[in-house]
């Protein structure tokens, strides 16, 4: 039996592209159901504010072979057979490690990725030609259980006010699920270290303000229903979903830069595949100009080392890392407590 394929002409900064397309009609979000054609027809939709967001970085793909329901797993490596007209860099990750990951230069090169069977595309925050240092400062915004989207609005925009008092402008997007991402556009002067020490700062300046809604706690058990301002996604070889990325939950969302005027009457499922290229139709890409004013996260970097001074020390990394320079022990509070 012939293998079911077929091709799909998307233009490109050098011309027009034909990337094949195999099993076209397979499924990969059931409930509204999206086939693998469809999600490169979206990609190549949106392909130019796709790749203003996410082009030009390392990227991440998670791959989910038979749809959003089974296997998944990520490719750090580039996937066999990339085209000769694609290109990789080498990063180096916390274990000291190093190898290439894809860049991704045009909308041709992330429908490709779609018939690699990519879902999530998860770009780092430094650019190809400067990977260890950032040019994107990255706070995600968590809703604990017993909290929701809503609740991180009013964080996000005393964020905003934060970031505006150190200098930077913030630009925000869903999630695609519950959160709220805010990201400022840095000059890529300062490496990974400085970069979380800097959202740690801030972190701390929101949880300051307003301590009911907002927790930096690590631990689970100490978040309680507050929303959790991540600050371990600002470490190497960490990602978030990218601006446009879809998510492999079932009603196809995406993850939607947003204007800080929609923010509290949007709701993360308004923004989908099937919602998304018209919304860029009409409403235009809100991360256009994202990186035309770049700042400095110096402001950020004098506030920690105020918070030092005053016996607030560093915070612990992911399970994964080496153990890092002045970090707490990483024992979970209730279990140091019944040794004790």
């Amino acid at each position: 039996m012939a293998r079911e394929e077929t091709t799909l002409a998307v233009p490109g900064p050098e011309g027009e592209r034909q990337v094949r397309i195999s099993s076209p009609g397979r499924v990969i979000w059931p409930d509204p159901g999206i086939t693998k054609l469809d999600l490169a027809r979206y990609l190549a939709e949106v392909g130019e504010a796709f790749i203003r967001a996410n082009g030009g970085r390392p990227v991440s793909l998670e791959r989910f072979p038979e749809g959003i329901g089974g296997e998944v797993f990520f490719s750090k490596n580039p996937p066999r057979g990339m085209p000769d007209w694609m290109r990789a860099v080498t990063v180096e990750y916390p274990s000291a490690r190093s190898h290439p990951q894809v860049v991704l230069d045009e909308p041709a090169a992330a429908v490709w990725a779609a018939q690699m069977n990519t879902v999530v595309f998860h770009p780092w925050p430094s650019r190809a030609d400067n990977t260890d240092n950032p040019d994107q400062l990255r706070i995600d915004l968590d809703p604990q259980p017993g909290t929701d989207f809503d609740d991180a609005v009013r964080p996000a925009q005393e964020l905003r006010s934060i970031l505006a008092e150190a200098g930077l402008d913030a630009y925000i997007k869903t999630s695609g699920n519950r959160g709220i991402h805010l990201f400022a556009p840095i000059r890529p002067e300062r490496e990974f270290l400085d970069v979380r020490h800097a959202v740690i700062a801030a972190a701390r300046e929101v949880e300051r303000r307003m301590p009911d809604k907002v927790t930096t706690a690590w631990w689970k058990e100490e978040r309680g229903t507050r929303v959790f301002v991540d600050f371990n996604q600002a470490n190497r070889d960490r990602t978030m979903a990218g601006a446009y990325s879809p998510r492999a939950l079932p009603n196809a969302p995406v993850s939607c830069p947003i204007t800080w005027d929609e923010l509290e009457w949007v709701h993360p499922a308004d923004f989908t595949m099937q919602t998304v290229p018209e919304r860029l139709r009409t409403v235009g890409d809100p991360w256009a100009e994202m990186s035309a004013r770049p700042g400095s996260i110096d402001v950020l970097l004098g506030w920690w080392e105020r918070d030092l001074a005053n016996g607030l020390g560093e915070l612990p990394f992911p399970p994964d890392y080496p153990k890092m320079p002045g970090e707490p022990p990483r024992v979970q509070p209730s279990r140091a407590r019944r040794k004790d």
